[in-house]
């Protein structure tokens, strides 16, 4: 309950702080060519069916393994979740995109790893990706010590070894999306890819849950290709829709790719 709660109210911050987020993208797309800074990850949508600028671009990400979109040369989407404490709707969210034969990758915690081992190794079994959210959840843009910073994984990395017998893939994304350069060149340094995102919604409040609707006006006229999609597995919106969701973008003529095809891409 004590990380559920330090989970909701991180994330509740980061929904106050988003108006000024996109105060300050604008900013920061002043900054020196190549320039990535530090703050909240944030996006500015500016047309419909068109990539999102980022608060760094993805040519600046590149240089940390970084990225938050595909090259947008194809319709390709690329899904993930991020899954700070199950909400018993990830078995639902699993068998649509066992019934789909989508990939997806979820971004796990630490109390994740040790509350559901059985969905984690179901995540493994049926293909999908499981990446490092850090082991508690932190703002990791506070740690300037990289031993500290480098503990955060490594003590995920350990308790996913444990559960499925194999490392874990070395896809990391920043709890709340707050980052800085210091951060990136960290988690490159230990050999990982950071992943950020290009299309996501306030879907992780669970006492005020989007409706249906709502959650098809923000996905569909925002996708785009090379969409790096951030859903939270906790949400029972997207468990409901998602069989909804997978079926209008495939008729839209998207197709679904995983983070190594991304960063094959990218990088």
């Amino acid at each position: 309950m004590e990380m559920r709660n330090q989970i909701w109210s991180g994330r509740l911050r980061r929904r106050l702080a988003g108006t000024a987020a996109v105060a300050a993208l604008s900013l920061g797309l002043l900054l020196a060519g190549g320039a990535v800074g530090a703050g909240s990850w944030g996006l500015s949508f500016q047309e419909e069916g068109r990539a999102p600028v980022g608060t760094a671009s993805a040519d600046a990400l590149a240089q940390y393994d970084a990225a938050y979109v595909g090259d947008g040369r194809e319709p390709v989407i690329y899904l993930t979740f991020d899954a700070g404490y199950e909400g018993g709707q990830t078995a639902r969210i699993l068998d649509t995109l066992r019934a789909h034969q989508v990939p997806a990758a979820f971004f796990v915690v630490g109390h994740y790893l040790e509350a559901e081992p059985d969905l984690v190794r179901r995540m493994v079994n049926e293909g999908h990706t499981v990446g490092n959210h850090t082991y508690h959840h932190s703002d990791m843009a506070s740690i300037s010590d990289p031993e500290a910073f480098a503990e955060e994984l490594r003590l995920v990395e350990e308790a996913y070894q444990d559960i499925t017998g194999e490392p874990m893939a070395r896809y990391y994304r920043p709890p709340q999306g707050v980052y800085s350069q210091e951060n990136l060149e960290m988690a490159q340094s230990l050999g990982y890819r950071t992943v950020f995102w290009s299309l996501a919604y306030v879907d992780w409040l669970q006492d005020d849950q989007p409706t249906a609707e709502e959650a098809f006006a923000k996905l569909l006229p925002r996708i785009h290709n090379g969409a790096v999609v951030l859903l939270h597995a906790t949400s029972e919106t997207n468990a409901e829709i998602l069989d909804e969701l997978l079926t209008r973008w495939k008729e839209m003529g998207y197709t679904f790719g995983t983070l190594d095809q991304l960063f094959a891409g990218t990088n």
